[in-house]
């Protein structure tokens, strides 16, 4: 069997660290994060394909004070090219890809998957690797599927 064959497919170095975040935060038994306003920062930001493999903009808030301090809260905007809500998809990214840049509207928009993927690299480069925003993150229950969290940058603390 050509194992290699799989590396080619991941980045290692990536995985590798993603393996140590998980080992980190016990990502299998961590505790249900009530809703409320956290201090957080981004730890992770990034396009990805989700498990339905549409594209999905990806982010960790790792919260920084409180009962809950080390845990994660998710951001996972799904985008679905053959659905009719795409355009709201692609604006509620959008408005939290502002938020957590402080950015103007003209700064952030969505020009096709291969920009918006530069796009949201040259943020992340800025808000994680500087490793210098925190922000006032809001969390609550969605009103319509009581499943999923509604998230919102308040402010931004930096």
């Amino acid at each position: 069997m050509d194992w290699g064959k799989f590396d080619k497919k991941v980045d290692v170095e990536a995985l590798q660290k993603d393996v140590k975040a998980a080992k980190e935060n016990d990502f299998g038994d961590r505790p249900e994060i009530p809703d409320g306003e956290y201090e957080v920062m981004i730890t992770k930001m990034e396009l990805k394909e989700s498990s339905k493999k549409d594209p999905m903009l990806s982010i960790w808030f790792k919260i920084m004070a409180g009962e809950f301090k080390g845990n994660l809260i998710f951001y996972n905007g799904v985008m679905q090219p053959d659905s009719q809500w795409i355009g709201m998809q692609i604006h509620n990214n959008n408005v939290m890809l502002r938020n957590v840049w402080d950015a103007e509207d003209d700064e952030v928009k969505f020009d096709g998957f291969e920009d918006y993927n530069e796009l949201i690299l040259d943020i992340a480069e800025e808000v994680v690797e500087q490793d210098n925003w925190h922000y006032q993150l809001k969390q609550t229950t969605n009103k319509k599927n009581s499943d999923f969290k509604d998230l919102e940058i308040v402010e931004v603390l930096d």
